[in-house]
């Protein structure tokens, strides 16, 4: 699962940075996760440190009764941006010490190596899988290691479009396993009326409204 929305009025890319809580709306699309998945098998419930992680999972943790566990292979991607706004219309990419950290979008050169973010999400995976065996588990997480380590899965190329990644605010990307081996996956929204439209998968960026869309 993707953590809900953040409050960021300055719109910036806040990465790995402490203090990034759940905005209200944030907090309202967590608890209609919790909702969705209240019927569900869920044994164990795993989050990424960051705060925003743990404050989405939390819920969904409470509403079957569980301990929730944190793993930091689930956090966000390293990205040398972090702490600073960089969206469309901002000037960013105009800017001639910025030029160095693009040089390269199939690493990517400006943060951590998409292998390296299959790596650690995959072993996430994989732990979750066993702790909760024969059951379900949920692991929160952030955009582009959920976005990454499905591209994996799917065996479609790691570097990509931003705007067109499939993993809008509160969405659950499932993977189904069979013994030790992934054999498919799915893509929910059930908080989808709640997110801003500009912000759905797919939508097209709108000036002055994205700068932390790849949180």
């Amino acid at each position: 699962m993707r953590h809900g929305e953040v409050h960021n009025p300055d719109g910036i890319l806040y990465g790995r940075l402490p203090d990034y809580h759940l905005s209200e709306l944030g907090r309202q699309m967590a608890d209609r996760v919790a909702e969705h998945l209240a019927g569900r098998d869920v044994t164990h419930v795993v989050s990424s440190p960051l705060e925003r992680a743990q404050e989405t999972a939390t819920p969904i943790a409470k509403a079957h009764g569980l301990d929730l566990s944190t793993d930091e292979r689930l956090i966000e991607a390293g990205n040398v941006f972090q702490g600073k706004t960089f969206g469309v219309g901002d000037g960013a990419l105009k800017r001639p010490a910025n030029w160095k950290h693009l040089v390269n979008p199939f690493k990517p050169s400006w943060g951590e190596p998409y292998l390296e973010q299959v790596v650690r999400m995959m072993g996430a995976l994989d732990a979750a899988k066993d702790a909760a065996r024969g059951h379900e588990a949920v692991c929160v997480s952030h955009q582009l290691p959920i976005w990454i380590v499905r591209s994996f899965v799917e065996k479609r190329r790691l570097w990509h479009d931003p705007r067109r990644r499939q993993c809008t605010l509160a969405s659950l990307t499932s993977f189904t396993y069979r013994g030790d081996k992934i054999v498919s996956v799915g893509y929910s929204e059930p908080a989808r009326d709640l997110v801003p439209a500009h912000l759905l998968a797919g939508a097209k960026p709108v000036k002055g409204k994205d700068k932390a869309f790849g949180a």
